[in-house]
Order: structure tokens, then sequence, then C-alpha cells
């Protein structure tokens, strides 16, 4: 009997990738973090994940993960959004 064939899984890129000192938002950083760990990948996966995304303006979480991320905002305090992006600033 012929085996039914899986849909063929895409074959993985070579990158090379470096090390870097961002600086983010403690909150931000803290609901990137748990959102990472609730998803089990790398800090790094989730922001080259996020990045890439929002290059092709693509959304880059289905609702599932949007509710995880409003728990986690509620949880870490965060109450910062898009429209606050260019009016962040430090003490």
């Amino acid at each position: 009997m012929p085996s039914a064939k899986s849909p063929k899984q895409p074959q993985p890129r070579e990158v090379e990738r470096i090390q870097t000192g961002v600086r983010l938002e403690k909150r931000l950083l803290k609901v990137l973090k748990g959102l990472a760990e609730y998803l089990d990948m790398s800090l790094g996966d989730l922001l080259e994940g996020i990045a890439l995304h929002a290059l092709e303006n693509k959304a880059p979480f289905k609702p599932s993960t949007l509710e995880k991320i409003a728990d986690l905002k509620r949880v870490y305090g965060l109450d910062l959004g898009a429209g606050d992006s260019h009016r962040l600033r430090e003490p």
C-alpha cells in the first residue's frame, strides 16, 4: 500500500549570525523572553522571525499567540504600543 506523501519541507537556509548588544525597554524584553520561552525558541530566533515578517509587512503571530502576548503584557505591566515607538526616551 503506497504511503501518503507528507508536504515537502523547505530546505534549511544557512546564515551567518553575529552577537549584538541591543538595548530594549525592560518590560518589553521581559515579554519577549516570556514569549520565546512559551514558543520554545531562543530570543534571537523570535526577534529574527518578527523582523523578517515586519520587513514583508506580514503579521508574525496567529490569534492564539496574540492572546499569550496580551497575558504576558499584563503580567509584566507593559502598557506601550506601536504608537509609542518613536516617543520613547530615557530619563
